[in-house]
């Protein structure tokens, strides 16, 4: 018996990102420190696509302090 929905409207591979999305999370927050990002000596920031094939993304950076 199938499902009594199908997801169509971004293609196959949609699941999977809602799902990788959802345990890796969406958003960061980083310290600054007298104007540098505040990591550790080994971590990074990184943008990861789950999908088959890219689509355009936009970043939103918010500063808040003084």
């Amino acid at each position: 018996m199938s499902a009594p929905w199908k997801h169509t409207i971004e293609g196959p591979d949609d699941m999977p990102a809602h799902i990788k999305s959802s345990m890796f999370g969406c958003s960061l927050t980083i310290p600054i420190t007298n104007g540098k990002l505040n990591m550790g000596t080994w971590q990074g920031i990184w943008l990861c696509e789950h999908r088959d094939a890219a689509t355009p993304r936009k970043v939103v950076i918010t500063l808040n302090g003084i």
